[in-house]
């Protein structure tokens, strides 16, 4: 089980290391969308690649964060109905849901995809509108995101064995902890509540 859980332990630092990449992308998106707005309103320009590109990196952010996303057990929970649960019941829960579905559906998603994609490559297949961008980069997000997210599913499996054998803490535990992000955000928000009440 510990080299089980050294793999996972690899996947988990991949997954973060993609998931903290594709964050800034969406302040790349953000930007290239404002600069698009401005150009054309400000000088009645317009790019068809442009808007592609945001559609891309949309794409990007999404498809690429979803490992990430399941790393940190922020993916959609139906809370009311977990929180009832003992650790055990909602990790043999999380074992079925990935090895039924969760698992065939990247295979079978990765096994669709990856002719389109290849085919669009090696045809060169470009986007039919005029100005527009190559297709098989966005092509490729898709078997390229699902492969990360069946390495995650495959490293969150062996994290909930793992527990239901006793060699690790509760992997769902953090599920119920704050973020870092939500922490920051307390803080400022106390901050300013106490700004305002010097203020007065």
């Amino acid at each position: 089980m510990n080299g089980l859980l050294g793999v996972s332990r690899l996947i988990d630092k991949m997954s973060l290391l993609v998931g903290k990449s594709t964050m800034w992308l969406i302040l790349v998106v953000t930007l290239i969308s404002a600069i698009n707005a401005i150009v054309r309103k400000a000088f009645d320009l317009s790019s068809n690649a442009w808007l592609e590109l945001q559609w891309y990196l949309f794409a990007a952010v999404f498809l690429l964060g979803a490992g990430y996303v399941f790393l940190k057990n922020a993916h959609v929970r139906i809370d009311f109905i977990s929180s009832r649960l003992t650790a055990r019941s909602r990790n043999w829960i999380d074992i079925v849901g990935i090895i039924l579905f969760l698992i065939p559906l990247c295979l079978i998603v990765i096994r669709l995809s990856w002719p389109l994609f290849y085919n669009a490559l090696t045809s060169g297949e470009m986007s039919q509108n005029a100005g527009g961008l190559i297709r098989w980069p966005a092509y490729m997000l898709i078997p390229l995101g699902f492969t990360l997210l069946l390495l995650q599913a495959l490293s969150e499996l062996i994290k909930r064995f793992a527990f239901l054998r006793g060699h690790i803490a509760d992997p769902l535990e953090s599920a119920t902890e704050k973020s870092d992000e939500e922490k920051l955000l307390e803080e400022l928000a106390a901050a300013a509540e106490k700004a305002g009440r010097g203020a007065k």
